[in-house]
């Protein structure tokens, strides 16, 4: 299970360098970003907590309940750093991979509640950035020389 007091990642930024799992750190990472992306609206319904439990699944293939997704949207990991930051210091050890999943995975938590918000959008933005994701590499392109 995933751990919603987001270890690896708070050590990942503490350290500036990868000496735990790049598994543990991108399940984290999905956790992470997800449940903050169900208060990206500052309104969070039931079914965007359904839809990050059902994701992470997907995505991780680790389990999480509804009361984790809770703490880890309300980390106090965020005290001490906004989670663009986190998310710079994660996307330098993940891969392309990796990072287009997670937005792929933020982009499905937006809809789930069928409707988007300018927050919601700016918040996916962010998050891009943040991660160094090109809008190019959103869009599959890869220099194939």
């Amino acid at each position: 299970m995933i751990s919603s007091g987001l270890n690896s990642i708070l050590k990942l930024f503490q350290s500036g360098s990868a000496k735990q799992s790049i598994s543990d750190i991108f399940n984290e990472t999905v956790l992470m970003t997800l449940a903050r992306t169900t208060s990206a609206d500052t309104n969070i319904k039931h079914i965007e907590l359904e839809a990050v439990q059902r994701i992470v699944k997907e995505t991780t293939g680790e389990e999480v309940s509804l009361s984790d997704i809770r703490i880890a949207a309300k980390s106090q990991l965020f005290e001490s750093a906004t989670l663009d930051r986190y998310l710079g210091s994660v996307g330098k050890v993940l891969n392309l991979k990796q990072k287009i999943s997670l937005l792929e995975s933020v982009v499905s938590v937006i809809h789930s509640d069928e409707r988007v918000s300018s927050r919601e959008i700016t918040f996916f933005n962010m998050v891009s950035d943040a991660l160094g994701v090109t809008p190019a590499e959103l869009m599959g392109l890869a220099i194939t020389e």
